[in-house]
């Protein structure tokens, strides 16, 4: 069996798509699937400024990469075809229309399950990766709350 390739990492650099992709393509990769956060300039959510100026985000980075490798080893046991996993999450001061975090799984073929391996993935980053963000808008700033409580073992 071959060595697949996983990065997961918390970062301050902006994510550079093509060079995590090349990182996580092997000779067998036929099929690869994007998810790519940004910063909205416009929320529409109650209590909060409809503009947003940036946002603030945070990490307790020890906690958060391993969070992300549970999550890689997690999209690895549901699909087991997937070859390539990228888990990426920026942190510090990030303008609208800026990548936020990245998602990305490889696999032989795109019926092999390779999108719904990175659906799981930041549907999961959100409910157990220790990162926050507080949104900056002409107001002030609000602290984002997610709506998810880790259960013991996660």
């Amino acid at each position: 069996m071959p060595e697949f390739p996983t990065i997961f990492s918390i970062t301050e650099d902006e994510l550079n798509l093509d060079e995590l992709l090349a990182q996580i393509t092997l000779t067998s990769t036929g099929a690869a699937c994007f998810f790519t956060g940004m910063v909205r300039g416009a929320t529409q959510r109650d209590g909060l400024p409809p503009e947003t100026e940036y946002l603030e985000y945070e990490a307790y980075t020890p906690m958060a990469e391993a969070k992300m490798g549970q999550v890689a080893d997690e999209i690895r046991q549901r699909w087991p075809t997937v070859e390539g996993i990228a888990i990426v999450q920026r942190i510090g001061r990030l303008y609208p229309q800026t990548p936020t975090v990245l998602i990305a799984c490889t696999a032989a073929h795109r019926d092999t399950g390779v999108f719904e391996a990175a659906r799981y993935g930041i549907d999961r980053l959100k409910e157990i990766v220790p990162v926050w963000k507080k949104e900056i808008g002409p107001d002030g700033g609000t602290w984002i709350e997610g709506g998810y409580t880790p259960q013991p073992g996660e």
